[in-house]
């Protein structure tokens, strides 16, 4: 416990300053009212993991492990390491775009996320500024069951042969671009026939190159994850470019640039 209190104020000090207090927000669970301190961070609701789980699940144990928290039921395992972007709740990655946060010793995760870990749901009321939270299963789908697993292999490849030395969120973004063109009626309709759509020479360097049969990093399976639980960080994009490399004029001046990540240009 010793331990877990001294990383948690290192960590503290690091992140610092992230957070404000959320005197205006309350939380009911099931219909009651709970008594939780709640922190607010770009518009996303935030609870200490402890004290949140309490009320998910009663009969939860909570350990500090290897510089994480751990939550763990019969039915599920949860892990968050502050300042990681992303719950991993039974092999789901859950996205949080302002990652696990530490404050006053306690470890802080959104209560959306959390919720969702549980297989509960929340409702938003902003005329009374109440967060309601009702029980739902218990557990979140595994990841084992849930992810496709010919999804992940070429996702997490075009990924990696895209975004090799970027960023953990641009490498989400270029997955980001696959799943938008899945979605979108101008693009085949699966992660394979986009990645090798072969209309206009190719669509994607690596597969012309070869690299996108390379074996990818971590990262990369994380980020595919991520994006198939609907981690999103470049809006609507369907293109992407290096703009110190590319030659693609026509993209820059014919696209609606979203947003700039690492060496990375995405555009709508």
């Amino acid at each position: 416990m010793k331990k877990w209190i001294a990383s948690l104020t290192v960590l503290f000090c690091l992140l610092a300053g992230t957070l404000t207090s959320a005197g205006a927000i309350s939380l009911r669970v099931d219909s009651a009212p709970a008594s939780v301190r709640l922190s607010v961070q770009n518009e996303t609701t935030y609870a200490p993991l402890r004290a949140m789980t309490a009320l998910l699940a009663p009969g939860a144990a909570v350990s500090w492990e290897n510089g994480q928290a751990v939550v763990r039921t019969q039915a599920l395992t949860v892990t968050a390491r502050p300042g990681d972007i992303y719950l991993n709740a039974n092999g789901r990655m859950l996205y949080i775009a302002d990652g696990v946060q530490v404050s006053n010793g306690s470890v802080l995760v959104p209560v959306r996320v959390l919720a969702r870990a549980f297989g509960a749901s929340v409702a938003w009321d902003g005329a009374t500024g109440t967060a309601s939270v009702a029980s739902g299963s218990g557990t979140i789908a595994a990841g084992d069951s849930y992810y496709n697993s010919n999804d992940v292999y070429w996702l997490a490849r075009i990924i990696n042969a895209e975004s090799s030395g970027e960023p953990l969120k641009g490498k989400l973004a270029v997955g980001n671009v696959i799943l938008n063109r899945v979605k979108s009626a101008d693009f085949p309709d699966t992660i394979y026939d986009v990645i090798f759509d072969d209309r206009w020479g190719g669509q994607f360097q690596p597969v012309n190159n070869g690299t996108i049969y390379d074996t990818p990093s971590a990262d990369s399976v994380l980020a595919a994850k991520l994006c198939l639980d609907g981690a999103s960080v470049a809006g609507g994009s369907l293109f992407f470019l290096n703009p110190a490399i590319s030659s693609n004029l026509w993209t820059m001046e014919n696209r609606t640039l979203v947003a700039t990540i690492g060496s990375h240009q995405f555009y709508a």
